[in-house]
């Protein structure tokens, strides 16, 4: 499994680094089935995160066509909602949106053998390019009703839609590496990572299976 983490102007540095250290370790632990590495849209570049003093290289470009999980974390700053105050994290999602990296995740959404994977208002970035329309979603909990897209928003920690997997706050991120670990490579390998980094994932992952919840 070959994943790409994507990096922008102004990413959150946890959203990208937990699910790296997932994947890197789960490669070791399966003889190499899986491979990481940080992508942007532009290219190969020092990215400046949301967080003072702290940037990340990206040594490849995003490629939709070689990537088995694409995974797009969200931005770090101040929570406004509003675009217009520069550092907020709806800013800097804009700003994002705005450039190559929609095309390209364009051309990854709906892929066929490419998974989608968003982390915190990662989802928000998918789901206001239209990538998302009537599909279950999670992001942050100040964006959680995700007012101003078509996709339905879903009170959970990780979303599975199959090709489009979300997760909520940041540290959600971990939680749904894991599972993906588990989904695509299998549950020992990601049953190691988890005691490697000595962390337990929490909460039911979500998913549009079996029986639906009765409304009283």
């Amino acid at each position: 499994m070959r994943v790409q983490i994507v990096l922008f102007d102004g990413f959150d540095p946890l959203d990208v680094l937990g699910p790296f250290e997932v994947f890197h370790a789960g490669g070791g632990f399966s003889g190499g089935a899986v491979t990481v590495e940080l992508v942007s849209a532009e290219g190969p570049r020092e990215v400046p995160s949301g967080l003072p003093a702290v940037s990340l290289t990206a040594t490849a470009t995003l490629d939709p066509a070689v990537a088995d999980l694409v995974v797009v974390p969200g931005a770090a700053g101040s929570l406004s909602l509003d675009p217009a105050v520069e550092g907020s994290v709806a800013a800097l999602l804009g700003r994002a949106g705005s450039g190559p990296l929609t095309p390209a995740l364009r051309d990854a959404v709906g892929r066929a053998g490419t998974v989608v994977a968003t982390v915190c208002g990662g989802s928000l970035l998918v789901a206001h390019a239209g990538l998302a329309d009537r599909r279950p979603l999670v992001t942050h909990e100040r964006g959680a009703d995700l007012a101003g897209t078509a996709a339905l928003p879903v009170d959970a920690r990780v979303v599975d839609d199959g090709d489009l997997v979300s997760a909520g706050n940041i540290t959600s991120g971990v939680d749904m590496a894991l599972y993906l670990l588990e989904r695509e490579i299998g549950p020992q390998v990601a049953h190691a990572v988890e005691g490697l980094m000595c962390h337990e994932r929490r909460g039911t992952v979500w998913r549009a299976t079996g029986a639906a919840v009765a409304v009283a």
